[in-house]
């Protein structure tokens, strides 16, 4: 038979391509959804192990570097311990690393706030 179904060379039979991919029904939506469900968990998984944690170290590190008074003493991202001295800006801070040596650091280098210093005492009394 030469109809475009099946073509018969000494008892083989061959079906066409092209009759047999339209013998199955067109692919579904379900199936796309059930292919994405592994990058979505992929994504979950790494949400909760990776990304959400790194945003919680990063606001606690934005907090400790806000926090900064003069008086504290501070580890920058480079290794240098110094005393803060005076806050230059929101910033940038000046800070002592030897006796009369003192420096401006960006506050984003601090890495560590080693002591805190207590709070500034101000000369007006409290009414």
């Amino acid at each position: 038979m030469l109809d475009g179904r099946a073509v018969s060379f000494g008892g083989l039979s061959v079906i066409s391509q092209a009759f047999a991919q339209g013998a199955t029904p067109a692919a579904g939506g379900g199936d796309m959804l059930i292919q994405f469900i592994p990058f979505i968990l992929i994504f979950v998984v790494m949400w909760f192990l990776i990304l959400r944690p790194q945003q919680k170290r990063a606001k606690a590190h934005q907090e400790l570097v806000k926090g900064v008074r003069r008086g504290d003493v501070i580890v920058t991202s480079g290794g240098f311990i110094a005393k803060v001295t005076k806050i230059v800006d929101d910033s940038e801070i000046e800070a002592e690393i030897a006796d009369g040596v003192k420096v401006r650091i960006v506050r984003s280098t601090i890495a560590d706030v080693r002591t805190k210093s207590e709070p500034v005492k101000t000369d007006t009394p409290a009414a």
